[in-house]
């Protein structure tokens, strides 16, 4: 379910297509439910609230995009598929604990859970994986590889 950059209205830009994809509350939110280890579509529309109508459809999206795959359930008791995580579905993980971080800061009065790194609190942080450094926003260039556009947008020329 790749997409050409340049075919989407405004800017060429890979984090527009992405959000085609993952870009909704409930597909996220399914993600978040998968990568918890809930695998079971009961589980996932319980833990996210989601319309179970809505939540079908976004499951099948991320299916048909890849980020998610149906397997047997595989467990006595357990009835019908249940949803996993594909390549593309693991690779989300930095982004979704950068959205939880940025939320237990910007979006609740107090983060209702917390993450940890072997016996202690976890922070994400950005290294280039080339060098090895710390990524600070004034480090970081961008270079627009589209034809016809410049980081100011469009020329026409």
């Amino acid at each position: 379910m790749r997409r050409d950059p340049t075919t989407l209205p405004g800017r060429p830009c890979s984090l527009a297509a992405a959000l085609e994809v993952v870009g909704d509350r409930w597909a996220l939110l399914a993600v978040r439910e998968v990568m918890f280890g809930n695998h079971q579509f009961s589980q996932i529309a319980r833990n996210t609230g989601a319309p179970r109508d809505r939540l079908a459809a976004r499951l099948k999206t991320l299916v048909e995009a890849g980020v998610l795959e149906r397997r047997p359930a595989g467990q006595p008791g357990r009835f019908g598929d249940g949803y996993h995580l594909t390549d593309a579905g693991r690779e989300l993980s930095p982004v979704m604990r950068a959205l939880l971080t940025w939320g237990d800061r910007w979006a609740v009065t107090a983060p209702p859970m917390r993450m940890r790194h072997h016996d202690h609190p976890f922070t994400p942080r950005t290294v280039c994986d080339t060098c090895g450094e710390p990524v600070r926003d004034g480090d970081v260039t961008r270079e627009m590889l589209a034809p016809q556009w410049t980081m100011e947008g469009h020329s026409d020329g």
